[in-house]
């Protein structure tokens, strides 16, 4: 099974998160990683496990970078029945309201369309000492299990 990694980030880091996320998944599966800006929604295909790295921008909206794939789903409305994603969701925990609203925002679109989130939606604060790539490797080692239940 394929696993597409489609990241959204504003200043670059959704992108180091998906290349930290890909290194761990590399060994079982064979990820692919887009940026969203770049990625058409009617390419999703519902054999492939997808992994959204979303980080959170201005007062709880998608970073720029989502924007034209979001805009996309929400046009095309592509079925994605069948498709099973995970969540890996960036934010600051700061901004209490809004904490991690990127990452949500895509989530519920998604199932929206019919796709099945699985294991655990990680919210990263960037408030932490955790460094986000390195929150993204343990929790790519944990969604490993759950893209081999599939």
């Amino acid at each position: 099974m394929a696993a597409v990694i489609l990241y959204g980030t504003e200043t670059g880091t959704a992108e180091l998160v998906a290349d930290a996320i890909a290194d761990v998944l590399a060994s079982d599966f064979d990820p692919s990683i887009y940026d969203m800006s770049e990625f058409a929604a009617e390419d999703l295909d519902p054999e492939d496990f997808l992994v959204v790295v979303c980080s959170t921008y201005g007062e709880g909206e998608l970073p720029s970078g989502a924007l034209p794939f979001a805009d996309e789903l929400d046009d095309v409305k592509p079925d994605l029945s069948g498709m099973r994603f995970a969540v890996f969701g960036m934010g600051d925990s700061v901004y209490d309201d809004t904490f991690n609203r990127g990452g949500e925002i895509m989530a519920e679109m998604l199932a929206k369309l019919g796709a099945t989130q699985v294991g655990e939606h990680h919210r990263h604060d960037a408030s932490s000492t955790i460094k986000p790539t390195a929150a993204a490797t343990e929790w790519a080692a944990g969604v490993k299990s759950v893209i081999a239940e599939g």
